[in-house]
Order: structure tokens, then C-alpha cells, then sequence
């Protein structure tokens, strides 16, 4: 339902809100209690629908307990499979949560259906948005339990019933688009009253405005003015209980909403920006104060590694410091790119303060110390650069050549990431096919993303945790080697397959360059590749021979299916 107001706002209105000044002396007492009679009624029916679900969803779930529903998928595999994201347990617990939910809403609307009608038009709307907006909150709610439900029943025909039953229940006729004797007493109070009269010095703007009501069951909000919403966004920032959580107020002033100066939205579409951290960030304050205490404008502290530690245990994405990164003592202009991709680099363009290794020279040594994944990858020349280009003594049937495998794709590759622990090489190995490859890694106890910079590449600072910074559809090549290995837990991997999954092109490749785990494992981690259903150039199981025989290596390069649909 849309109605246009004649709304008129003084610089020291006490709500802030615009809901339509209308005096309460300009419409009868009749007409305020049929708007405070429009609100509940439809309050009632939102949660006569929220209600109708919970009893479907119920009597599901009491199939499921009692052993009447079952499935089997294609291939045998069944919701106990290792595939299965979704334990009993935690269906369980939303059933409770949604019915508590839903019960805490109902005590609710008891009270106020016993409370005084409301005492003016302005109230009276506002009554009306925001109970809408509740029901439509819980409405979503019920929705999105269920469909938890129909996933871990797998059932694939359970929400034309949903549709069929919300068409089935009754609605206020102002919500099916006809006119009830509520809507046109409201309309009609509107209409004749009188713009309320005020010091036009006082006066700060008086337009017409369109104020739309939420629909229950599709969630949608209501269009606002948008000064409106930067004011309630606003509220909602002050009232950021993660925002008291924090001591330290550098971070306090980064979680805070920051509002475009000009009152309107930016070209993002929004009214303000939104700062970002990781959910872990709260249960480890004490490092992130840590990280944030310095003064601005002042040099940072040297403690990368604390920011790495809060990246991989989840307080990713990091928020921004105020402050210069140190930088080395005495930084050199770097090689020029044909000879930087495989020439060590001068060490004094890195700072090895926080490394036991204070030289490439030691890393690329014998007595290298201080890191173990990728143990040899700072010997550039001996041990990185025959890689996916020279058949070895250690090869294996799961080494594949580069040649070979853009020879899949003639032409086609041009832009790719590579997910592993290492120095850049592959992205080195495709830049001389002038292929453009992003190397995605941590500095796990070496400067591995300095090295990868200083050799004319792209590092991507990120930690498995993190969604991939890409849009969908985008990479032609994704290509990873001993770092998704058999420490790495399955619905975990499970996340990061379909992810990779989204940024791939149709028609791209996915390398799995020598995957291992142990033998009694490797059928589980196979399940969750064989899922993606890709189109298989390349697919090898093969002993791990220097773990005598515990251990397999799985390689395969796929192709991602079109999936036009």
C-alpha cells in the first residue's frame, strides 16, 4: 500500500523521524483508533502465517523423527554421507529456536492488543511500519528454518505446499490491493488533514513523500527518504553493541557507519560505507586491541605476525590502522622482469625482523630454519625451476606437465590464481606463456609474499578463511599444490571447492596439483571433487612411496561445465 503525505520537518523535531506531521486535534478519536485497529489486524495475520509454517514445519520434522521420510540420491549416497553439512543436532536446535522465536511473538502481540489506542496519525502509521516489519523479520525466519529442513530431508517438492498454503490464508483486503472501510478511513484522514502550520523560519524541508508498507512475504522494506535512512542507520550504529564491545577507540571509530557528506547515496548505492571485520575479531579483543593501539599518523608497530595470527584464526578481514608501515632500512631498485623471476633477490629490500632467517641465502641453504611447508622452494634454481617443465627423479604419474595442460585449452588461458604455499613459480612458470596467475599465500614462517612481489608477480595476502576477492565467472585457471592436503577438514574444503567453483569461467580448469592424505581418507576427500561434476581431462590416484605406502597422491585438472540454467 502506498500513500503520499505532505510531511513538513522542523530542525528540532523530538522523534527525527518523518512519519507524516499531522496534528492529533485535526482527526476524530474514531479515526485513530481504526488506524490503531489497521496496524493490529495486520500484525495478527502476519503472524497467522508465520504460525501456518511453524505447524508445517513441525509435523515435518516429527516425519523425520519418527523414520517416515527417506532418500536415496543418484549414486547411493545418503544424507548420513560425508557430504552431509547438516547434523541432526543443529536441525534440532533451529526447530527450537524458530518455535521460541515465534512463541516470544505471540506474548508480544498480547501485550499490545490489551495497550490504549494510539493518540495521533503519526503514531499511529509508525505503529503500523513497525510492526510490519517485525512479522516480515519473522516471517523470513520460519522461512529460512524450513529450508534448512527441506535440505537435510532432501526434499525437492516441499515449497510448492509452502505456496500453496500462503495462498491459501486470509488477507487484509488493503494488502491484496483492494479497498477496505480501514484503508479508505485512512486514506480519507490523511487526505483532510490539514498541513500543520509552523514559523517558516523553523521550517527545514516539506515535500511530498512515499511511504511504502513492507510486505510480509517477500520481506521487502518500504521506500524511505533518504535522509530517513541515514538518520535510522545512524541510530543503529550509536546503538552497535560490537561497537561498545571494544575499549580502544581507534576501533570503535572504525566499526562505525561513516555517511556520505552530501545526504544522498553514493554511486555504490548506498548512504554510507560500512566498515568490515572477522566475526573471530570478538573472541580475540585482547590482540585486536593490540594491533589497533598506536598513535595516528605515527609509525605502526612491526607486528605483521600478530596480524597474520588474527587472519587465520578468524578475524579476517583485518580493519585498516591509521598509521606508516615500516618500511627497510635501505630498499634497492628491484631486477628488471627477465631476470627477477629466477634470481634471488637483495635482501636488504625486506625486513627480516620477524624471521629466524635473516637472508635469501638462508632460506635457500641447507640449514634453512624457521618454516618446514615448501622446505626447498627458496632454491630458485635447483629446486623450483624444473617444475611442471622437466620429468625428475621424484616425478610420479601425479605430475603433470604445464605444456600438457594448457594444450587442453589452446589460447584460452589468460587469467588464473594459484592457492598454495610457495615462492610464485607457477605464476612465473605462466608468465612466460604471458598468463597472468595471482599466487595466494601466507608468510608462514619466511617472506614468502615479499619474494613473490620481489620476482615481478602478484601476491594475494589471504588466508583459507577468506571468500576469493573475485566476481563470479571471471578465472580461466585455478591451480593448487600442497596446501588443501589431508590435515584440512571437510566441509571446510567442501566451502572452498564452490567458491573456487564461482570465480571459474565456464569452460575453465581446475588443477589439483598432488593433493595427499592418508589412504583410508582419500575416498572422503575424492566424494567432494567428484561432486563438482566436471568434465575430467586428468584424474590420478597414485602411492605416496616416501610414506611407505600410508599415503596417496590425487591430481586431476577438470573443466567447469557450462550450466547455462
Amino acid at each position: 500500500m502506498a500513500v503520499c503525505i505532505k510531511e513538513t520537518r522542523a530542525p528540532n523535531s523530538p522523534s527525527g523521524r518523518l512519519y507524516g506531521q499531522v496534528s492529533a486535534e485535526e482527526v476524530s478519536d474514531r479515526e485513530m483508533v481504526r488506524h490503531h485497529e489497521v496496524s493490529m489486524s495486520r500484525t495478527r495475520w502476519s503472524l497467522q502465517a508465520s504460525l501456518a509454517f511453524l505447524v508445517m514445519f513441525v509435523t515435518l520434522s516429527g516425519f523425520y523423527a519418527s523414520g517416515f521420510l527417506s532418500f536415496k540420491h543418484d549414486k547411493d549416497w545418503h544424507f548420513g554421507d560425508p557430504g552431509s553439512s547438516l547434523k541432526t543436532s543443529s536441525v534440532s536446535r533451529k526447530v527450537a529456536s524458530t518455535q521460541l522465536k515465534v512463541g516470544k511473538a505471540m506474548e508480544e502481540i498480547q501485550v499490545k492488543l490489551g495497550q490504549s489506542p494510539a493518540e495521533s496519525l503519526e503514531e499511529a502509521l509508525y505503529q503500523l511500519r513497525s510492526e510490519h516489519k517485525k512479522s516480515s523479520i519473522l516471517l523470513l525466519e520460519v522461512a529460512a528454518t524450513l529450508d534448512i529442513v527441506q535440505t537435510y530431508l532432501l526434499i525437492k517438492d516441499l515449497h510448492p505446499s509452502f505456496q500453496a498454503m500462503a495462498s491459501n490464508l486470509p488477507k487484509p483486503d488493503s494488502l491484496n490491493g483492494t479497498t477496505s472501510t480501514n484503508s479508505t478511513i485512512e486514506q480519507q484522514a490523511i487526505k483532510t488533514a490539514a498541513e500543520q502550520k509552523s514559523d517558516p523560519a523553523s521550517v527545514v524541508r516539506s515535500e511530498t513523500t512515499k511511504v511504502d508498507m513492507a510486505d510480509p512475504m517477500t520481506g521487502e522494506d518500504e521506500e524511505k527518504e533518504e535522509g530517513e535512512w541515514a538518520e535510522e542507520d545512524e541510530l543503529q550504529s550509536e546503538k552497535d553493541p560490537l561497537v561498545e564491545y571494544f575499549e580502544i577507540e581507534e576501533i570503535k571509530k572504525y566499526i562505525r557507519s561513516k555517511y556520505n557528506r552530501l545526504g544522498r547515496k553514493n554511486f555504490m548505492g548506498a548512504n554510507a560505507t560500512y566498515a568490515s571485520i572477522g566475526h573471530a575479531c570478538v573472541s580475540k579483543k585482547f590482540e585486536l586491541e593490540q594491533y589497533m593501539e598506536y598513535d595516528v599518523g605515527e609509525y605502526c608497530s612491526d607486528d605483521w605476525p600478530l596480524g597474520q595470527k588474527l587472519m587465520v584464526h578468524g578475524c579476517d578481514p583485518l580493519p585498516r590502522r591509521r598509521c606508516f608501515v615500516r618500511g627497510p632500512k635501505i630498499y634497492t631498485k628491484p631486477l628488471p622482469i627477465n631476470e627477477s623471476l629466477w634470481k634471488l633477490p637483495d635482501d636488504r629490500n625486506v625486513r627480516w625482523d620477524n624471521y629466524i632467517c635473516k637472508s635469501f641465502g638462508c632460506l635457500a641453504g641447507p640449514n634453512r630454519k624457521g618454516f618446514f611447508k615448501c622446505g626447498e622452494c627458496f632454491d630458485l634454481q635447483g629446486h623450483e625451476k624444473p617444475k611442471w617443465t622437466e620429468v625428475t627423479n621424484t616425478s610420479t604419474d601425479a605430475d603433470f606437465m604445464l605444456e600438457e595442460v594448457l594444450q587442453m585449452k589452446p589460447g584460452e588461458i589468460r587469467i588464473g590464481l594459484d592457492f598454495s604455499v610457495g615462492v610464485g613459480t607457477f605464476a612465473a612458470r605462466m608468465r612466460e606463456h604471458n598468463i597472468t596467475v595471482a599466487s595466494a599465500t601466507l608468510n608462514l614462517g619466511a617472506p614468502f609474499n615479499e619474494l613473490i612481489a620481489l620476482r615481478g608477480l602478484l601476491p594475494l595476502y589471504l588466508s583459507p578463511n577468506q571468500r576469493l576477492p573475485f566476481f563470479d565467472n571471471t578465472l580461466d585457471i585455478i591451480h593448487t599444490t600442497l596446501f588443501l592436503d589431508g590435515w584440512i577438514d571437510h566441509q571446510l574444503l567442501d566451502f572452498i571447492l564452490f567458491d573456487w567453483d564461482r570465480c571459474l569461467r565456464p569452460g575453465g580448469l581446475l588443477w589439483i596439483d598432488r593433493f595427499f592424505s592418508k589412504k583410508e581418507d582419500m575416498d572422503d576427500y575424492l566424494y567432494y571433487f567428484e561432486q563438482l561434476r566436471y568434465k575430467r581431462w586428468k584424474w590420478v590416484v597414485t602411492p605416496k612411496v616416501d610414506k611407505d605406502d600410508g599415503e596417496l597422491w590425487f591430481s586431476a585438472v577438470l573443466e567447469k561445465p557450462p550450466r547455462p540454467f
